[in-house]
């Protein structure tokens, strides 16, 4: 035990059962306290969560907070998880693969937006709770019509999330960069654009004044995250397709 009277050893909280089998309904469940942090990190982000703020909100006692929830981490967990419970799945995959893996990971990256806090989080640590464990038995059935190993499935989805993560990731870390800014992000980008076409201009850049010259921008960050999740997934298709 530690000097707090928890838990030593490792442990899942989704092996714990929710309540005992006798006595007093618990005031709180496990969706109350992971609702309560989701809110609090969405607001004020992941930071901002803690097991005082968390019970607070709920309107309970910090320590009577770890008898539902031992560690800062299982409320991570609780929190993933009921973000994840927002994925809006079919009842069948449509049969396209392809189409439905798209379909999917365009949900992630509005989930990810909505919840900010979401690409700290994302690790296999927490992909397996309830409804993580949902979402990803829905991608492998997506995935039927592809010819390849389980593993290799599990891989695809893999890097499908972690595109997505650091996409996201950078979309989220320019806008908080652009609330920080005492002037507008279009006076930035007009300032820093300037100095970059300044700099092409000496002759000591030639590839990169060849690509100015063939695109100028600005740059289209939603045709940008659709062609890379379609050259992503067609490196899959060629596996898939065999020799």
């Amino acid at each position: 035990m530690t000097a707090d009277g928890r838990s030593a050893v490792p442990e899942v909280i989704w092996a714990r059962p929710e309540r005992a089998g006798r006595g007093p309904r618990p005031a709180y469940s496990r969706a109350d306290i992971a609702a309560a942090a989701v809110r609090i990190a969405d607001a004020d982000g992941l930071d901002a969560v803690s097991m005082r703020r968390v019970a607070a909100e709920i309107g309970c006692g910090t320590m009577s907070l770890y008898n539902y929830v031992p560690r800062k981490e299982d409320l991570y967990e609780l929190m993933f998880d009921a973000a994840s419970g927002e994925y809006e799945l079919p009842e069948e995959p449509s049969g396209d693969w392809r189409a439905d893996m798209l379909a999917l990971t365009r949900q992630t990256r509005a989930l990810m937006h909505r919840h900010p806090w979401m690409p700290r989080l994302m690790s296999p640590v927490y992909g397996f709770s309830p409804n993580a464990l949902r979402y990803l038995e829905y991608c492998l059935a997506c995935l039927d019509g592809l010819d390849v190993t389980f593993g290799t499935k599990m891989e695809l989805v893999a890097m499908l999330n972690g595109m997505v993560t650091t996409f996201v990731s950078n979309e989220l870390a320019t806008a908080e960069r652009g609330r920080s800014l005492p002037w507008t992000e279009q006076q930035d980008q007009a300032v820093r654009g300037a100095y970059l076409m300044r700099e092409v201009r000496t002759g000591k850049y030639p590839r990169m004044a060849a690509a100015f010259a063939e695109d100028s921008g600005p740059i289209d960050l939603d045709a940008v995250f659709e062609r890379a999740l379609g050259r992503l997934l067609d490196c899959f298709k060629r596996e898939g397709a065999g020799p």
